[in-house]
């Protein structure tokens, strides 16, 4: 057994790509991409322990070695020509734990926790998620910003555990201090804030705000078609996002950007950067 932070990434959008492209020219693109992460993994003292299908999974010494790959990996993908005339990204998840090394495979709670900050219900294209304790264990390094993105359900454990997002994107100073997570730039943000549009209506969510969605006269958003149930949906503020709550019989359908849509059915999940939600109907056949 050994300290181990573990890294996923796996290329986002898939599906669609080998639709669009064909078998042999998706799987050839996606093969680079992973070529390229794993190199990336390689300058920062990682080792890629085995591709799985459209994904990557690696290991590194320390926290920091971890996340300053991830946020490397992020801008290999951004930066790339070929990748980008594709529309590739890449989500990464990755934790900091004990593991067991067997055989140059790893195995253990760490590596399912890491796996799970990967899993695109938490993880959206071009995105980073780490925990907590994973974030809290840097201290000050140069480039790096977190925020709080509230608590997830993790197999295994028994209470929900706190994760963040790591800000590669931001265009930072030269020096920069992570604080400690807890600590992270929710008060350096701008004022949260959703907009909904919905056939020529507005509506403008702040912080606090609970919003309904359904068929019922009383819903904050009346959406009267047969397919959407009476209390369809509740969106609120919850742990430091906007979160959508599905509550209907049908579920609902959430597309982020290019990312695969998502179905939520009697589960909740963090609305993020601007998109679309279908209500009790996919995307392909009605919004």
């Amino acid at each position: 057994r050994r300290a181990l932070t573990i890294l996923f990434a796996d290329v986002s959008g898939s599906t669609r790509l080998f639709e669009s492209r064909g078998d042999e020219i998706a799987r050839r693109l996606i093969a680079s991409v992973l070529g390229a992460l794993g190199e990336v993994a390689a300058r920062h003292g990682g080792r890629v322990v085995k591709t799985i299908g459209d994904e990557i999974m690696c290991t590194f010494p320390a926290a920091l070695n971890g996340l300053l790959a991830a946020t490397d990996m992020q801008r290999c993908v951004k930066n790339d020509e070929v990748f980008q005339a594709d529309n590739l990204a890449i989500r990464i998840g990755l934790h900091h734990g004990e593991a067991l090394v067997e055989n140059d495979d790893v195995f253990g709670d760490a590596v399912n926790v890491a796996a799970r900050m990967a899993d695109k219900t938490l993880a959206r294209r071009d995105q980073i998620v780490t925990t907590a304790q994973t974030a809290a264990a840097v201290n000050a390094v140069t480039g790096l910003r977190m925020r709080p993105l509230g608590s997830a359900w993790v197999l295994g454990k028994q209470a929900p555990i706190d994760i963040v997002d790591v800000l590669w994107q931001e265009d930072l100073a030269p020096v920069t201090t992570v604080q400690r997570v807890m600590q992270a730039g929710a008060a350096a943000l701008d004022r949260p804030r959703l907009l909904l549009r919905h056939r020529g209506q507005v509506f403008e969510l702040d912080e606090g705000a609970t919003f309904s969605i359904g068929r019922d006269p009383a819903s904050s958003l009346v959406v009267e078609t047969e397919w959407v149930s009476r209390n369809h949906a509740l969106i609120e503020w919850k742990r430091g996002y906007f979160m959508l709550a599905d509550r209907s019989t049908n579920g609902s359908w959430l597309r982020i950007g290019d990312d695969d849509e998502l179905f939520v059915h009697r589960d909740e999940t963090h609305l993020r950067r601007s998109g679309s939600i279908s209500l009790g109907q996919a995307h392909q056949i009605g919004r």
